[in-house]
């Protein structure tokens, strides 16, 4: 086996595990939306500011994973494939968009009051949670591509 196979197998393996790291990630941030969001019937006692600052700390890492640890790659250049550069040529910019969103959101809460629990939370989620869950449609598109 020559040593470009060696070092393709070695990226793609390295790539590969970034990818199951991302989406166990990307479960443990759904999950937590769902039990801040009221849609699932949460796990033990805490209080909606503790969930909330869960959620915010858990969509910040798994953000930055994304970015930094799978998207990284194709944005340095060290992706071959036409077919993952094209996908994400095309994925990224609403991938960037969900992002935004995703710290906004995070910046907003950092600091919560009992106003804005009442005046602005339930329509924040919900905005959030659609952005999730286009990152999320978008990700798997270009994650099936990285795999393929």
């Amino acid at each position: 086996m020559s040593n470009e196979n060696v070092v393709q197998i070695k990226e793609r393996s390295q790539t590969s595990s970034l990818i199951s790291e991302l989406l166990e990630e990307r479960k443990q941030v759904w999950s937590t939306y769902c039990a801040v969001s009221g849609i699932e019937e949460q796990k033990g006692q805490k209080s909606i500011e503790e969930l909330l600052q869960d959620f915010c700390q858990l969509s910040v890492d798994y953000i930055s994973l994304g970015h930094f640890g799978v998207y990284q790659r194709i944005l340095d250049g060290n992706e071959r494939r036409k077919s993952v550069m094209a996908a994400a040529e095309r994925i990224y910019p609403n991938i960037s968009k969900a992002t935004e969103a995703v710290l906004d959101f995070n910046d907003k809460y950092q600091t919560l009051t009992p106003a804005m629990i009442l005046n602005s939370l339930a329509a924040d989620l919900s905005s959030v949670g659609e952005h999730l869950a286009n990152r999320i449609e978008l990700e798997d598109e270009l994650i099936g591509e990285m795999l393929a």
